[in-house]
């Protein structure tokens, strides 16, 4: 990742304190984890259940960035320090919650909860780890209200919200189950279906300011729209990369929506010789992908930029370098934005 990102988390004032908090929330969450994750005694060995170690790596900035931009917006915010942490542990819980159902959702197998079990166990691994956070969250709730960090109030209304808030991302992803048989407008994918399926993850960070600091909340419109924008533009370029996968699985897909568009003679060609999964489309529609491209580009600017001017500490270049290297994070290979 650029330079410009390792600046920010190395010398930004509020980056830095924001990362090593969210290192502290990671930590926390593992132990209490750990603590629901471990077989009776009498198990036989072949069927025992038990976590594993976290690994330093999931503590770096890299596989961070995400949490970290959320965690620096409640330094934005003026939040107390105990709340801060408080949020920035639902937001890892968050991160738990919405990874194990993408898994689940793409037959995929990345690693938030680090745990052993027998087989390949790549499906109950999500299960275990969405059953055992669950638990995490209503341990975390309780603490904050007997420390005086939440009242009773506030902890119904944060375990009843940090569900409520992912509804309709989980529809927008129901309503794909089994394929679409229309593409809708490349607009209408951005403004309304994206909003749904990415827009919202980027924003349940507020949920937490939302309940607890609604004087505060009132200010934050730009900084939601901020991230809202940097998510948005994070899943173009995600959908730039995942052509293949979601013209086979005929799932939405900005590019596939400009392509069925302004030329459906190339999706004809795919569905008369299907692509490989791991197919880099986008390099045959350079035309289109280019624009496309930019288009997410322009969002993540954006959206640094906004949370630049609250107080990030990232200037307009430096925003325009930090979305230029989410390419190679996103796994772009042969396509950028100069």
């Amino acid at each position: 990742m650029s330079i410009a990102w390792k600046t920010l988390f190395d010398t930004g004032r509020i980056a830095r304190a924001a990362l090593r908090e969210q290192q502290e929330c990671i930590r926390e969450i593992h132990a209490r984890l750990a603590a629901h994750l471990a077989s009776p005694a009498d198990t036989p060995a072949e069927y025992a259940v038990r976590p594993g170690p976290l690994p330093e790596a999931n503590l770096g900035w890299r596989k961070n960035v995400f949490s970290t931009l959320f965690q620096s917006v409640y330094h934005l915010m003026d939040v107390p320090a105990p709340r801060r942490l408080l949020y920035g542990k639902l937001i890892h819980l968050f991160r738990i919650w919405v990874t194990s159902a993408d898994n689940l959702l793409d037959g995929e197998d990345k690693e938030v909860v680090p745990l052993v079990m027998p087989g390949s166990a790549r499906v109950m691994r999500q299960v275990v780890a969405v059953m055992a956070a669950d638990r995490v969250l209503a341990g975390i709730l309780n603490d904050a209200v007997a420390s005086g960090t939440i009242t009773d109030t506030q902890r119904d209304d944060l375990a009843r919200e940090s569900l409520c808030r992912l509804l309709p991302s989980a529809a927008q992803e129901a309503t794909e189950e089994g394929g679409i048989t229309n593409r809708p407008p490349p607009e209408e994918v951005l403004g309304v279906i994206h909003r749904l399926k990415t827009g919202l993850l980027f924003n349940v960070a507020f949920v937490g300011p939302e309940i607890a600091e609604p004087a505060v909340f009132d200010r934050t419109e730009p900084l939601r729209e901020g991230l809202m924008n940097f998510g948005l533009g994070c899943q173009v370029l995600d959908d730039i990369r995942d052509m293949a996968r979601d013209f086979l699985e005929k799932r939405h897909n900005y590019l596939l929506s400009v392509l069925s568009f302004q030329a459906p003679e190339r999706l004809r060609e795919w569905t008369a010789r299907p692509p490989s999964v791991s197919d880099r489309l986008y390099l045959d529609v350079p035309q289109f992908a280019l624009p496309a491209a930019r288009r997410g580009f322009d969002l993540m600017v954006s959206g640094l930029r906004t949370l630049g001017e609250a107080g990030l500490g990232c200037s307009g270049a430096q925003a325009e370098s930090m979305a230029r290297a989410m390419f190679p994070v996103l796994d772009l290979e042969g396509l950028s934005v100069v």
